[in-house]
């Protein structure tokens, strides 16, 4: 800024000749490079500051023009190099322009008094008519999300997260509007109070005020046609398009909301996907979606999620085809807190939907399903688990993680088996121990709250339950094998009950002691706390061999996990695991018989079913 100078007076003279006007020309500050010929028809007010405009600009595929300005009004502007603006039907008021950007068509952009750029603002999620829980910033992650909303009804924890918050939107707060490098705003309405990062692109949107747009050059951001968006934070890598009405929400990377979708007071993290639809007080974890306009997300948390239309909660008639979504659904919740499933595959409908929701100890019987026969409510405990949709979950989701490498701010772990998981199962199968000794193993049914289980379910079920076991504790072996933390564990931290926040899995333990630093003032900034969920998830395998550990250990009934064991163990984990392949290869026999794919498909699926052998060693 101190190499800007004042205008000559022949710039002046081109500049006036030009059709441009200034209030005061002693006010306009220019790069010492500049030019003015390349200015027609510009009204100037306030405090002025231009680069230089020496290169063209490419306003469309193989169309350059000149950067400058071109029929424009700015007050209190300051514009970067090479820009080309034009075709400003209202004004640039109070704003801040990087190098080549290329705005055109556009009516206003503005900042105002009291701007805060959707930032600072505190929304209720899970509980539409409540007390605001979620305080929205830049650098918000589902983690912390998930830790705000789990913990609200801790007043002291909670006052502590939202200082520290505002410590971090204050100073990080701009004096006024800003638009990076390499941003394009074309056919646009209105722009006010919005921060707009980097390589963004905004196309035909109609309004957004009091927002931030994090784009960078690997994870740009568009925001297209009829789009309004207001008091929101959208983070790298999404788009935002065809008439999308959103106001008081969180956008994480890489997600998709398009097709004319509204949201109010709602969290969109990581790669999650909205169209059509409706959603209000939504917390959408990694990888959620919703396809359908009759789909209202209200009031609920979700991950892995796919929202289907009307009562079909997921589309799991698909399943070998690529149309298949989400059987890995973990974290299903509504505004009380009581879990819809938890992780289970549900082909329920509406008549067993209301009494699930009441019966949180229905996320004890993971990987199961629920099918309702008239008036009856059948539950099919761990039938998910030798599944042709889960096998296919577990390769794809990472595979569709579409985040650029320096955008990932939620943490997400793809284990389909891991201590959270697993610890469920392990509840799951006593539930249904406790049933069996209960009833006896004469009976055909077995009654579980208002839930029926046959007794084929039943015994299938704790045959499931095991296979996974048993795939999860080889697994867990040969891996502590290859990272050399084979033996006894160098600590205990790990070993208890895990949870999941929103995608990253942790010991309750640890979740305990960073709310105790956070409130004994160990951790003095935001980005503290964000760290700590890093290094919590930097030592996951540590601590899941803690846990699994005390798992092998007891299962087997060992005093030394010595090279016996160990094999024992291996042994059982091949089996398990060829057992396991043999019930999907079932199940998509059955499909296949059905009609509902084509051969090729079909054999392409065995092809890698049959390739699972080289996963063995």
């Amino acid at each position: 800024m101190n190499d800007y100078r004042t205008l000559t007076q022949d710039e002046i003279d081109v500049l006036e000749q030009n059709g441009c006007w200034a209030e005061d020309w002693t006010r306009v500050k220019v790069a010492p490079t500049f030019r003015p010929y390349n200015f027609h028809r510009v009204v100037l007010y306030g405090d002025i500051t231009l680069g230089s405009f020496d290169k063209q600009v490419e306003v469309s595929k193989g169309f350059q023009k000149h950067s400058g300005i071109n029929d424009a009004t700015l007050r209190n502007v300051s514009i970067g190099n090479n820009c080309l603006i034009e075709k400003v039907g209202n004004f640039i008021n109070n704003y801040t322009i990087g190098d080549d950007c290329y705005i055109s068509n556009i009516s206003t952009i503005e900042t105002t008094e009291g701007a805060n750029y959707g930032a600072g603002s505190t929304i209720s999620v899970l509980n539409e008519m409540g007390d605001g829980n979620v305080t929205l910033f830049r650098e918000l992650n589902s983690q912390l999300a998930a830790f705000m909303v789990k913990h609200y009804r801790d007043k002291e924890l909670r006052r502590i997260l939202h200082q520290l918050i505002d410590d971090e939107v204050r100073v990080s707060m701009p004096e006024r509007g800003v638009i990076g490098n390499n941003v394009k705003i074309t056919n646009t309405k209105e722009i006010t109070n919005t921060v707009i990062k980097g390589d963004c692109e905004i196309n035909g949107a109609a309004r957004l005020s009091e927002c931030t747009i994090m784009s960078s050059k690997d994870a740009s951001v568009y925001i297209g046609t009829g789009v309004i968006c207001e008091n929101s934070i959208i983070c790298d890598g999404c788009s935002i398009n065809n008439s999308v009405k959103m106001q008081d929400c969180f956008v994480g990377e890489a997600c998709q909301i398009t097709n004319g979708f509204t949201a109010e007071a709602s969290l969109f993290f990581a790669n999650s996907f909205m169209a059509n639809g409706e959603a209000c007080a939504a917390f959408c974890g990694p990888f959620s979606a919703s396809h359908h306009k009759s789909s209202l997300l209200i009031g609920g948390e979700f991950s892995f999620y796919n929202a289907g239309s009307n009562t079909n909660f997921s589309n799991h008639a698909y399943k070998m085809g690529p149309m298949h979504y989400g059987t890995l659904e973990r974290g299903t919740k509504t505004a009380s807190g009581s879990y819809i499933l938890m992780p289970a595959t549900i082909g329920a409908f509406s008549v067993c939907f209301g009494k699930l929701m009441h019966h949180p100890d229905t996320r004890n019987l993971p990987f199961s399903y629920l099918m309702a026969y008239g008036d009856d409510c059948y539950l099919v405990p761990g039938r998910n688990i030798t599944t042709v949709g889960l096998y296919r979950d577990i390769k794809k989701w990472p595979k569709r993680d579409k985040r650029s490498k320096q955008s990932k701010k939620s943490i997400i772990n793809f284990d389909w088996l891991s201590p959270f998981t697993v610890g469920e199962i392990q509840e799951g199968m006593k539930i249904l121990e406790s049933l069996r000794q209960a009833s006896g193993d004469n009976v055909t049914t077995y009654n579980f709250h208002e839930y029926v289980i046959n007794a084929s379910s039943l015994r299938k079920g704790m045959k499931y339950y095991d296979i996974a076991l048993r795939i999860y504790m080889g697994a867990v072996l040969k891996r502590a094998q290859k990272d050399g933390i084979l033996g006894v564990p160098m600590n205990d931290v790990g070993v208890g009950r895990w949870t999941d926040l929103s995608g990253l899995l942790l010991p309750e333990s640890e979740e305990q002691r960073l709310i105790d630093d956070i409130k004994e003032g160990r951790l003095e900034t935001i980005q503290q706390v964000l760290d700590r969920f890093e290094t919590i998830n930097a030592h996951y395998r540590d601590y899941r061999w803690a846990w699994s550990y005390q798992l092998i250990m007891d299962y087997y009934h060992l005093d030394v996990l010595d090279e016996r064991a160990c094999e024992r163990v291996r042994e059982d984990y091949v089996r398990a695991r060829r057992a396991w392949i043999a019930e999907i290869r079932k199940d998509a026999d059955k499909e296949y018989a059905m009609g509902d794919v084509e051969q090729d498909v079909y054999e392409d699926f065995l092809s890698k079913l049959d390739h699972e052998v080289d996963y063995e060693n």
